[in-house]
């Protein structure tokens, strides 16, 4: 947080600036000492699903919004005894009057489980637990954890990066894996001649801590050029 008070805190308000950006950082690595970064990375997580020498292959439910717990837990399952080895909540997903956050939780952990007994691999699903308050965010990642559930998701731009921060050092301490969502990013990244870089927010995510973060991709409804996604993926892998 404080860093980017410093490097971008008031100077891109300037009247005598019609545009900045920040394209990169360098930081030093005695400052990155100060960090935990992610949580535990890509080795622990092969370690705990057990799965190796391949990508993982996982969807995002959809539609996003407007299915009721129950039925977004049958399409969890569905999904997961299909062949996938994730399903994943929207950075929509939160706790909606159609579908409260604990109903969601109770029945895809009960999803991720039959799909389990039945495939004989260990499954999960990135439950999402962004929240209004730090508080309310920790509840919801003590509620995964208590359910078994192997992995959460947070909002990191929309939440804060204090909010990640704490909720990364939670994970760490509790065994769980902490997917990030982007959300928000391209309006600080998206303008060629104003805002920041997407690498500068990577860089700051791996500061505050997640085990994986959305690259972007290089086909669908999103930006993204092949060679910029490419090289956010060598970025985030980079020790």
């Amino acid at each position: 947080t404080n860093l980017f008070t410093s490097i971008v805190g008031n100077v891109f308000g300037f009247k005598a600036l019609r545009a900045l950006r920040l394209e990169d950082l360098r930081i030093p690595p005695s400052y990155v000492k100060t960090f935990q970064g992610p949580p535990h990375g890509i080795q622990v997580e092969r370690d705990k699903l057990n799965k190796y020498g391949r990508p993982y292959l996982g969807c995002t439910i959809k539609p996003k919004l407007g299915l009721s717990a129950k039925n977004y837990g049958r399409t969890c399952y569905e999904g997961l005894r299909g062949g996938l080895d994730f399903t994943k909540d929207d950075e929509n997903v939160n706790s909606q009057p159609f579908m409260r956050w604990r109903d969601r939780f109770l029945f895809v952990a009960e999803a991720i489980y039959k799909a389990q007994a039945e495939s004989g691999e260990i499954k999960g699903h990135y439950l999402n637990a962004t929240a209004g308050t730090c508080e309310e965010m920790l509840k919801r990642a003590q509620c995964a954890k208590e359910l078994g559930v192997p992995i959460v998701m947070h909002d990191y731009l929309t939440g804060g990066f204090t909010a990640n921060t704490s909720l990364a050092h939670y994970c760490r301490d509790h065994s769980l894996l902490l997917h990030i969502h982007r959300a928000m990013h391209a309006v600080l990244d998206r303008q060629k001649i104003h805002g920041m870089h997407f690498r500068v927010l990577a860089k700051a995510l791996r500061l505050s801590g997640g085990d994986h973060l959305h690259s972007g991709t290089v086909v669908g409804k999103l930006e993204g050029e092949r060679e910029v996604t490419l090289g956010f993926v060598d970025l985030m892998r980079d020790n």
